[in-house]
């Protein structure tokens, strides 16, 4: 049986930590979007105040994989909520309960926090993870959409309507 272990991320996982995140861009088909780097995520994770926190999951003491999380709210439960950016498990570690224990932990992590949602989304495409996911009590949400504003749109959606300072 292998010893699986989960830890939070340190400064020195941000070499590590990128390269995961390459190897879960490749698994989803979207590496030409993926601009992380060593330092760009230590700034994310590690600054005075930082944007999102990181698991590191191991497997017989070897990293296989991560988690990278962050708080949002909901007005609705008036509590903060955990929501999952990004878990990843290395194909050579996967069906040995390291994915289970990722979520588990980050379940452990929303109950001593008093959050009162953990959310993420999942591709389409991605049946292994709906399967993996619904295996352990999650619900998809199927009448909610995903938008999004990224690059130029920003700017183009912060112009949209001029508004005076104060």
């Amino acid at each position: 049986m292998p010893i699986i272990t989960i830890r939070f991320a340190t400064p020195l996982d941000c070499p590590l930590l990128t390269q995961l995140i390459r190897d879960l861009a490749v698994y989803e088909k979207l590496a030409h979007e993926c601009k992380t780097t060593p330092e760009a995520l230590h700034a994310a994770l590690f600054s005075a105040r930082p944007a999102a926190e990181a698991l590191i999951g191991e497997v017989d003491g070897v990293p296989q994989g991560f988690a990278l999380f962050f708080t949002n709210f909901s007005t609705f439960v008036c509590k903060p909520g955990l929501y999952l950016e990004d878990l990843f498990v290395r194909p050579q570690a996967r069906s040995v309960g390291l994915g289970k224990a990722l979520l588990s932990h980050l379940g452990k992590i929303a109950v001593e926090r008093n959050y009162g949602r953990v959310e993420w989304v999942v591709l389409d495409w991605n049946t292994p993870a709906i399967d993996f996911y619904k295996n352990l009590g999650a619900k998809p949400l199927d009448d909610w959409t995903i938008f999004r504003v990224s690059g130029d749109g920003i700017q183009t959606l912060a112009d949209a309507c001029p508004v005076t300072k104060t």
